[in-house]
C-alpha cells in the first residue's frame, strides 16, 4: 500500500473503533477492532504495527475538529480579544455537544485521555502555541503589559481551565456558558499584567 492509501486506511480504521466503542461503551484493541470488521488481523496490523499507533490515530481523529476550529479562528481578522474568546469558546461548544449527546461516550473517551496522554501532549502543545500567538497579537495592541507570553500563557489556561478540559466540563457542564467564558476574557484583558503589588503583599488570613 502506498503511504497515502495507509493514511486513509488509518483514519478509517480509527472512525471505526470509536463507533465500536461508541456502541459497546468500552476500549477495543487492533485485534477486536479486526474481528468486529471481519477483517484480517494481518490488514490492521499494516496498518497499525503497534497497539500505540491504533491509540494514537483514534486521539488524532477525536482532536480533528477542535484543531479544524482553532485552525479557523486563527485565520480569521477578529479584533484580538474576540479573537480569544472565539479560540476558547469554539472548543468549548464541541466538548459540550460531545458531552451532552452522549455522557458516557464522552466519559469513555476522557478515561482514554488520562491513560494515553502522551498521545495527546502534541495536540495539546499546538494549542499552547496558537495560544501564544494570540497573546503577542495582543501585546502588540496594549494588553497583558510586562508578562513574558509564557506566563501570560499559563495564567490564561488556568483560568479558562474548566471550558477546555473535557473532565471538568462532564463534572460541572450546567454551570458553564459561553456567556461566562466571555466576561473571563473581558475580566483577563481588562485585568492580567504584571503589578508591583499583588495578593501575596496583603496581610495574611490570620491577620499577621
Amino acid at each position: 500500500m502506498s503511504q497515502d492509501e495507509i493514511d486513509e486506511l488509518r483514519s478509517r480504521f480509527a472512525r471505526d473503533a470509536m463507533a465500536i466503542m461508541e456502541r459497546r461503551g468500552e476500549e477495543i484493541t487492533r485485534s477486536r477492532l479486526a474481528s468486529e470488521l471481519n477483517v484480517t488481523r494481518s490488514r490492521v496490523e499494516a496498518v497499525f504495527p503497534e497497539e500505540a499507533d491504533f491509540y494514537d490515530a483514534i486521539v488524532a481523529e477525536w482532536f480533528k475538529p477542535k484543531l479544524a476550529v482553532m485552525d479557523e479562528v486563527m485565520a480569521t481578522e477578529l479584533p484580538v480579544r474576540r479573537k480569544m474568546y472565539e479560540f476558547f469558546a469554539r472548543r468549548f461548544q464541541l466538548l459540550r455537544e460531545d458531552f451532552q449527546r452522549d455522557p458516557a461516550t464522552f466519559r469513555l473517551y476522557v478515561e482514554m485521555g488520562e491513560r494515553y496522554f502522551e498521545y495527546a501532549q502534541s495536540y495539546i502543545d499546538l494549542a499552547d502555541h496558537y495560544l501564544c500567538e494570540l497573546i503577542a497579537q495582543a501585546q502588540a495592541d496594549g494588553y497583558f503589559e510586562g508578562l513574558e507570553i509564557n506566563r501570560a500563557m499559563s495564567l490564561i489556561n488556568q483560568a479558562v481551565l474548566c471550558y477546555i478540559q473535557p473532565y471538568l466540563i462532564a463534572m460541572i457542564d450546567e454551570r458553564l456558558s459561553e456567556g461566562k467564558l466571555a466576561e473571563l476574557i473581558d475580566a483577563l484583558f481588562e485585568g492580567l499584567r504584571q503589578r508591583e503589588v499583588d495578593a501575596r503583599g496583603m496581610h495574611s488570613i490570620s491577620g499577621t
